[in-house]
């Protein structure tokens, strides 16, 4: 029998991600679509779909018939709300799967740690731009001796940022180069998100630097084709958009990384383009997209070793 799931936030993201559930998944099934508004569409369509809803949060879900019977809870509202929410359905024996920047539980992302973190009650998908960019970091990374640094540039287009998003852009700057220094590998993070407001509205694309020695160039760049297609496998729209660019920083010439000091050995730039799949949202949403595909590939992993 699949596990029932609820959904916490019928914005962009947890109507996505129910379409995704109930079009793809054979070990999930839908439960409940929890929201605050009772006009949202998110609302609406799981109407229309014959999930079950309610419009009164977390406490509307716990006082629904329907609540003994959930396994799984993804949070897709925000960083401020997931600790209570988590704090609930930990206390009630559900696993948690946190779409917000909150990372009250490990960093998750599916093809670096995903079996590490199959036992923790609440695991934390970091963000889009971590979802993209992490698994080319620790690309470099397992084929480096050391990584001192990895900086990541993610632009989306401003249509595709909902007011969840807005609201946690400190967040997601914060969590993402905290991510990229736990799961990623290197000693130094930096994240920066750009919210591009071009028309017609551009694909999601993101910009890997990494400060690496130790590996050359052929090294990184099968490591980088082979993650790619690991990404692929969950989301079919991620790609490297141009051959790997590299640089030799002799010591000579080092630079001065803040907090760390000198540095002398390869740079590396990997370019990147994450086109949706149009579940629920635009093909230029490929953040939200690898949000919810990559929420998915933890839930079902994770039904997958109950289920055996």
């Amino acid at each position: 029998m699949p596990h029932t799931v609820a959904i916490l936030g019928s914005g962009n993201i947890g109507t996505d991600l129910m379409i995704k559930i109930m079009r793809t998944s054979k070990r999930l099934a839908m439960g409940v679509m929890v929201g605050v508004d009772s006009d949202s569409d998110g609302l609406a369509r799981a109407r229309r779909l014959g999930v079950a809803v309610t419009d009164q949060g977390i406490d509307g879900l716990v006082a629904m018939p329907e609540w003994p019977d959930i396994k799984v809870v993804f949070d897709a509202t925000s960083a401020y709300a997931h600790r209570r929410h988590s704090e609930i359905c930990l206390a009630a024996g559900k696993q948690v799967i946190d779409l917000t920047p909150a990372a009250i539980g490990p960093h998750t992302v599916p093809p670096v740690n995903i079996d590490a973190n199959l036992d923790q009650p609440n695991v934390n998908m970091v963000t889009c731009g971590g979802q993209a960019t992490i698994p080319m970091v620790y690309a470099v990374k397992r084929v480096s001796r050391a990584l001192p640094y990895a900086e990541i540039v993610a632009s989306v287009a401003s249509r595709s940022a909902g007011p969840g998003t807005r609201a946690n852009i400190d967040e997601f700057t914060e969590t993402t180069a905290r991510a990229i220094e736990t799961v990623g590998g290197a000693v130094r993070g930096k994240a920066i998100i750009i919210l591009n407001p071009a028309e017609p509205p551009m694909i999601m694309r993101d910009t890997v630097f990494t400060l690496s020695q130790g590996a050359e160039p052929e090294d990184i760049e099968r490591s980088v084709a082979a993650m790619a297609a690991e990404v692929r496998s969950y989301v079919p729209g991620y790609r490297v958009k141009q051959t790997v660019q590299f640089e030799h920083i002799g010591d000579n010439n080092p630079l001065r990384i803040p907090g760390y000091g000198e540095f002398s050995g390869l740079k590396s730039a990997i370019f990147l383009e994450v086109e949706g799949a149009a579940h629920y949202l635009p093909a230029y949403a490929g953040n939200l997209d690898i949000m919810t595909s990559a929420a998915l590939a933890t839930a079902e992993r994770w039904a997958e070793r109950k289920l055996g």
